[in-house]
């Protein structure tokens, strides 16, 4: 699920303030990414796909549609490379 244009504009990270990339996530993190928010999408499955990430470093997952920009929730390029 892409990211809005207008949205990425916006968005910086809440630690750093610093703007973000869209990146894609691997397999393995998207699927424990669906697992965490099912609950939250009583409805629908979550889709998981991409994470805003931070020059520092962060990755704020993106569930479907809705950037994730909890520090708490926040991945570490480290997760994505496996």
């Amino acid at each position: 699920m892409a990211v809005d244009p207008k949205l990425l504009e916006i968005l910086v990270c809440p630690v750093d303030k610093t703007p973000l990339e869209v990146v894609a996530l691997p397999e393995a993190v998207r699927r424990r990414l669906v697992e965490k928010y099912r609950d939250q999408f009583k409805d629908e499955e979550p889709v998981v796909e991409v994470g805003l990430a931070s020059p520092a470093g962060r990755v704020y997952p993106v569930v479907s549609g809705i950037p994730v920009m909890l520090v708490e929730d926040a991945l570490s390029r480290d997760e994505l490379a496996g």
